[in-house]
């Protein structure tokens, strides 16, 4: 899976810190998604399409191989 998590939090003005205490978990959780360690569930997917109010497969798309 690729995301455009970091594009999508720049936009906003937001640091990872910022997007974490938005969705309740920690700082880390947004740099392992960033950097494609993570992948978020469901609900995690949700409250970022929340904050960044676009639906999910607009910031998460699945990779040629997946």
């Amino acid at each position: 899976m690729i995301n455009t998590i970091k594009v999508e939090r720049a936009i906003l003005n937001l640091t990872q810190d910022d997007l974490a205490k938005k969705i309740g978990v920690s700082r880390q959780t947004i740099n392992s998604i960033e950097a494609n360690r993570y992948v978020p569930s469901t609900v995690l997917a949700l409250k970022l399409s929340a904050v960044f109010n676009k639906p999910v497969n607009d910031f998460f798309k699945l990779a040629a191989d997946d």
